[in-house]
């Protein structure tokens, strides 16, 4: 399920909305909280952390923000957890000392508006793919995205191997143009 769907559903059914971002994004949280808390806490540890994000965002998230869901899940679990670890580290009196070597990896080298502009960007592009319409839209996101090879592709469309070459070549000199249009050069 796409995040827009996501959001809609929000919208429309907030305890199914709910429910499906959960079931889409659980592992990428629990990988999140889990990297930053091991070490310091248990499973059980990790697991409240993960329920708390889960909570916060359904409490503070409003489906009617222009916001990208995977970069604001991110941003929460981290946060969540770097509280977690500091609290971990109190409870058992192993603090974190500014030398220590996962010091970095707790502060991370994730720079936000380059995360922010690549999204917002990411977003600009599906949405100008999608004007392609099918195949040519099924056919640059399976080559691109899923890195599917041309014989795959045709497999599913239902094509020969040579006309998705033909068809991806005509459709990414489309999307550059599109792209153009809105004042993005590749």
């Amino acid at each position: 399920m796409t995040d827009e769907k996501i959001i809609d559903l929000m919208r429309e059914a907030p305890s199914n909305g709910q429910r499906a971002l959960f079931d889409k994004y659980y592992n990428y949280v629990f990988s999140i909280v889990n990297r930053i808390i091991s070490g310091f806490g248990s499973q059980n540890d990790s697991e409240e952390c993960v329920i708390d994000v889960f909570a916060s965002i359904m409490m503070k998230m409003r489906p009617d923000e222009n916001i990208s869901l995977k970069s604001y899940i991110g941003a929460v679990a981290r946060n969540a957890a770097i509280s977690m670890r500091r609290k971990l580290a109190v409870k058992n009196h192993s603090f974190i000392s500014s030398d220590d070597e996962t010091v970095a990896e707790i502060a991370g080298d994730e720079d936000i508006e380059e995360n922010t502009e690549n999204a917002v960007l990411a977003d600009l592009l599906l949405s100008k793919i999608g004007e392609l319409g099918p195949p040519d839209s099924v056919i640059i996101v399976q080559k691109y995205y899923y890195n599917k090879t041309s014989g795959e592709i045709a497999e599913m469309t239902g094509m020969s191997a040579a006309a998705v070459r033909v068809r991806c070549g005509r459709a990414m000199t489309r999307l550059k143009k599109l792209l153009h249009s809105d004042g993005i050069t590749l």
